[in-house]
């Protein structure tokens, strides 16, 4: 089982690159940061994350994410095993402004399906006897009641995490092999035999901080050249995707022009291609 190391409040900053400068990333990082305890034990020294994001039939929290709006929030499902005694994790993410702030419960794995077809939740669901564990979940099941939401999409990736020794105030992850299909349902499966894979065979670094941008942070971002970009792999994956493919009641022919959509797919294709951004996009 994983460890529950959230940073309940942070920032976090995202960028796109090739294999060759995520190594050469990795040996930068590993002066000042210790893997985490999960990857090391693995030959890739990564561990897999699987996330069950909801949403509602006409994709509210995707476009609220293409249009840029600065309070907003994702329902997810994450599960690291398919274990039957694995528990299963109900997260809220919320950016407000600048900044992410997580609340999540761990679930058992059996009670999962009883919530989401909207049973009140309750001690004999979750897989803690932590207070702010079961306050999560309800603030989980109350938003996901009140916006209809249900499951749309399975990511999957795996993730090489690296953090600042004795606590969680600073972390970088390195995420490959990022892949997702539709999904409807409450499979709580690993396999996804219909991958979409929206950011190729790319890798997506975010360096994440509790307070004070390190200066060292700087140092990496200049020596690499790293420009920074959105990316969210629920998002992303619908804009490659379709989004028709993964809210089947979404007509294309009905889907609005968005400017910010539009902006937003070519930059990705200029940042996989391997091109120079200019202005208009850096901005």
């Amino acid at each position: 089982m994983i460890t529950d190391r959230l940073q309940l409040q942070r920032l976090e900053l995202k960028y796109i690159i090739n294999e060759d400068t995520a190594l050469a990333v990795r040996d930068f990082v590993s002066s000042y940061l210790e893997l985490d305890e999960y990857g090391a034990t693995q030959k890739n020294l990564s561990y897999p994350i699987h996330s069950l994001y909801l949403d509602t039939d006409d994709l509210e929290f995707y476009w609220a994410t293409i249009n840029g709006l600065k309070n907003r929030f994702k329902l997810r499902i994450r599960f690291y095993e398919n274990r039957p005694n694995a528990p299963v994790y109900f997260e809220i993410k919320r950016r407000m402004n600048n900044a992410i702030l997580k609340q999540r419960g761990p679930v058992k794995r059996e009670a999962v399906r009883e919530l989401i077809n909207g049973q009140i939740p309750t001690w004999e669901h979750l897989a803690s006897n932590e207070p702010r564990h079961l306050t999560a979940v309800q603030n989980f099941c109350e938003l996901m009641n009140f916006k209809r939401a249900t499951p749309k999409s399975h990511v999957a990736y795996y993730r090489e995490a690296y953090l600042s020794p004795g606590s969680n105030a600073v972390r970088v992850t390195l995420d490959r092999n990022i892949r997702c299909e539709p999904e409807h349902d409450v499979k709580l499966e690993p396999e996804i035999k219909n991958p979409i894979y929206p950011f190729g065979n790319h890798v997506v670094l975010e360096l994440k901080f509790t307070g004070r941008f390190p200066d060292w942070f700087k140092e990496l971002v200049h020596s690499f050249g790293l420009t920074q970009c959105a990316a969210s792999k629920y998002v992303d994956g619908i804009m490659v995707g379709g989004e028709e493919l993964f809210a089947p009641g979404i007509k294309k022919d009905l889907i609005p022009v968005n400017s910010r959509l539009e902006k937003r797919k070519k930059k990705l294709q200029l940042i996989l291609s391997g091109q120079k951004l200019n202005t208009e996009f850096e901005k």
